[in-house]
Order: structure tokens, then C-alpha cells, then sequence
């Protein structure tokens, strides 16, 4: 991933030097399980401690020579060690190694993730109780639809971003697994105790059972778990997006002094925070599709899931990262305008009434569709003479004979919304 694009501490996870200090790292742990059990001679574990380093630089070199990573890891660890190196790599093949590394790298890559979502679930939750009794406009088909409150929009939010933290934790169980169990899966030159003590001190389950490789539906899992979280940020950053259209400008975006919005039109204020969301919110669902295909492999093992995974999994823990931390930005800086948002609801000549009046005149003893038919005609002339709909209720002798003046003019009460709202609040546990 692009630098513009790469928080420090994510990028150093998916680093170089990481990674091979994530191989070293089980490559030694290996090392430890047999020196307690004595194939390993005391002294020579001693030596493999002191010496055996990570060097990026010598890897890259005899990589070039190589054209094998894990060999060039073992063959750098063989010139710092010495004769003691033939201990290192004992019944190991390279995805032994290198899928229990990734699992530690993927590990801290969603701990982060996990924080992030904290930062944005409380942010969250401030907005809601912020804006809990803030009136607006509810819109379905992007129409006006009936009042409700900014509060309960946010809270939409809220309760969804718990979910994705739910599934990130989720995440990090499904993908922090190892295997030692060698070429095809079978111990044949490493016994299964082992593995497990290895995972054991790494922190991870020992896989089942495996072939070659830790089974690639957990990867695929994982960055499903990851587009789902984006495809959340993406939902507030789209709804940002829509209150900031200047027909509409009930909130906006943070803007900052001496930000600028246009190279040729000083009073442009863009959403371009969300739009960013947005656009990178794909990413993470198209690396979610590279990740299913790598599910299905010839036989024990092909090496066609380990180029997609080299730029998939990074890239979509980079990028979740990046999209949080904006995300969280853009919520704790929304500028909110409650003002604006009385002003659209009156826009619509209070249409947004209709089921009120409709209930009312069923109750009255009207049918249904009877009922439906008188405010429909009356709401479509609302519409097109731009005229007040109560006024051409009252004027409606259909109506008149079925609701007094207080009755209809009770129907028109944007409070009658909102009686409900403490009580969702205090579901989501925002509120005692």
C-alpha cells in the first residue's frame, strides 16, 4: 500500500524486516521445543540465541541468487550461526514457517484494527447522545419520508459499529492458527506435541489438521470480516456525503483553516474525506473476492494463493486501519446544523404527516383504502401547488366530517416521532 495510505504502526507490521523477524521468531521457537527435548544440545540453543539475526539486506542478496525467500532467511541464519545452523529449520517446510508468521503478523495487524473500531464506537455513541432529541428529516428512495432524530440515525451506526468490533474479534480467533506438520500435513518429521507447544508459546492454536498449509478459508473469512467492516464506514461516510449537498447541507465534514476545496472555485467545501472512504472501503471488498479464490488449491498445496496474499493481506488490514482513524475524524469533527435541518422538514409542506392523518381517518371509521385515497389526492396537490397539506385537509369536506379541527391539526406534531426515542437509547444501553 502507498505511503499516503499507511498509518506507521500497521506499516510496520506488513514491513520487511517484520516479516523475517516474525520467521526468525517461530523458527527459534521451534528451536526452543526441541532443546527441551534434548535434540537440540544446550549449548549450541545458547550459540542460536546469540547469533541469529534478522539482515535484510544480506536476504535480499542471496534471495537474488536463490530466487527462494525462505532459503535465503536460512541461508543468512547459516553464515551468523555456523555449524550450529543445521539445527534450525529441523523437519520444517517453508509454509510451516511462513503461514505461522503470518498468523502473528495478522494477529497484531487486527489488534489494531480492534482499537481502531473502539475509538470509533465511542465516537460514535457521543455523536448519538449529542444529537439523541435533534430533529430531522427520515428519507427513504432519498424522499422524504416521516421525522425522526440525527441521534437515531448516529445510533444506527453505533449499534453497527459494535457488531463489526464483535466480528473483528472474531478475526483474530479464526486467523491466530500455525502448523508444524510439515510437507503434506502428516508429521512425518515433526510429531504433533510439538506443534502444539510451539503455537502454545506463540500464542496460537495449532491447526487441526492441515496439508502443506493452514486452510485458506480462514484467510478468506477474515477479509470477508474486513469488507464488512468497510462496507460500514463506507454506509456513514456515503450518508455524510448526502447531508453535505448544498440542496440539502445539514451536516458537513471537518474543514480546516486554509484548507481549500477547488483549484478554480474558492467556495467549493468538498465531502472528499468520505468520498475517500468510499473509494477505498472497495479495496478492502475486492481483496475480500482474491481471498475466496484462494480457498480452492491442487492437492496438498499450489502456490498460486501466496502472490494474491502478498499485496490482499496487507493492503486490507493497511487500509481498514487508515479508513477507521478517518472515519473516527470525520465523526468527531461533523458539523451538525440543527437549523437546517427544521428548514428541510418544512420543505416538503408537511407531507411527512400523511400516516398520521391516514391513521386517524381509519380510526374515525373510514376504510382503509377510502382513507388512503383522500390523503394521497391531497398530498399530490400539496406537491404540485406547493401548498400547506394541512390547510388542504382542513379544507376537505371527506375529512372534516370525520376529524375535528384539534384532531387533524394533532396529527401535524413532529413530537408524536419521537415519543419512542428514550426507550431505543436505553435498548442500546447509550441511555440508563
Amino acid at each position: 500500500m502507498i505511503d499516503r495510505y499507511t498509518r506507521p504502526e500497521m506499516g510496520r507490521i506488513w514491513s520487511e524486516e517484520s516479516k523475517y523477524q516474525a520467521w526468525l521468531r517461530v523458527e527459534l521457537a521451534v528451536c526452543e521445543a526441541y532443546a527441551r527435548r534434548g535434540r537440540i544440545p544446550a549449548d549450541a540453543m545458547a550459540r542460536i540465541r546469540q547469533r541469529a539475526r534478522v539482515d535484510v539486506a544480506r536476504i535480499l542478496v542471496i534471495q537474488e541468487r536463490v530466487k527462494h525467500e525462505m532459503i535465503a532467511l536460512l541461508t543468512s541464519l547459516e553464515e551468523q550461526v555456523g555449524e550450529d545452523s543445521r539445527f534450525i529449520h529441523i523437519g520444517l517446510t517453508t509454509s510451516d514457517v511462513w503461514d505461522t508468521a503470518t498468523a502473528l503478523q495478522l494477529r497484531d495487524a487486527v489488534d489494531l484494527l480492534i482499537e481502531g473500531q473502539e475509538r470509533l464506537e465511542k465516537a460514535l455513541g457521543m455523536l448519538a447522545l449529542r444529537h439523541k432529541d435533534t430533529l430531522t428529516i427520515g428519507r427513504t428512495h432519498g424522499v422524504h419520508a416521516e421525522p425522526t432524530t440525527f441521534g437515531l440515525k448516529v445510533a444506527v451506526w453505533y449499534t453497527e459499529a459494535g457488531r463489526n468490533l464483535e466480528r473483528l474479534r472474531r478475526a483474530r480467533a479464526t486467523i491466530s492458527v500455525g502448523k508444524l506438520s510439515g510437507a503434506v500435513g502428516n508429521f512425518a518429521h515433526v510429531e504433533p506435541d510439538l506443534e502444539a507447544e510451539v503455537c502454545r508459546e506463540l500464542g496460537l492454536e495449532a491447526a487441526p489438521v492441515s496439508t502443506q498449509i493452514v486452510q485458506r478459508d480462514r484467510h478468506a473469512e477474515f477479509c470477508a470480516m474486513l469488507a464488512v467492516a468497510a462496507a460500514s464506514l463506507e454506509k456513514i461516510a456515503l450518508e455524510v456525503r448526502g447531508l453535505q449537498r448544498t440542496e440539502v447541507l445539514e451536516a458537513q465534514e471537518p474543514f480546516g483553516e486554509g484548507q481549500k476545496g477547488s483549484s478554480a472555485m474558492p467556495h467549493k467545501r468538498n465531502p472528499e474525506l468520505a468520498e475517500r472512504v468510499c473509494g477505498l472501503a472497495r479495496l478492502v471488498r475486492t481483496n475480500a473476492l482474491a481471498a475466496l479464490e484462494n480457498v480452492a488449491l491442487w492437492h496438498e498445496r499450489d502456490i498460486s494463493h501466496s502472490s494474491v496474499e502478498r499485496v490482499i493481506l496487507p493492503d486490507s488490514t493497511i487500509v481498514l486501519d487508515y479508513l477507521l482513524h478517518l472515519t473516527t475524524f470525520i465523526v468527531e469533527g461533523l458539523d451538525v446544523d440543527p437549523a437546517r435541518m427544521i428548514e428541510n422538514l418544512e420543505l416538503s409542506h408537511g407531507l411527512v404527516y400523511s400516516q398520521r392523518v391516514l391513521l386517524k381517518l381509519t380510526d374515525a371509521g373510514l376504510p382503509r383504502q377510502a382513507a388512503y385515497e383522500i390523503v394521497q389526492r391531497n398530498a399530490m396537490r400539496a406537491w404540485k401547488d406547493r401548498r400547506p397539506f394541512f390547510e388542504l385537509l382542513a379544507a376537505d369536506a371527506q375529512v372534516t366530517e370525520q376529524l375535528s379541527a384539534d384532531e387533524l391539526k394533532s396529527c401535524f406534531d413532529p413530537a408524536f416521532y419521537l415519543k419512542n426515542v428514550d426507550a431505543i437509547f436505553k435498548r442500546l444501553g447509550l441511555i440508563q
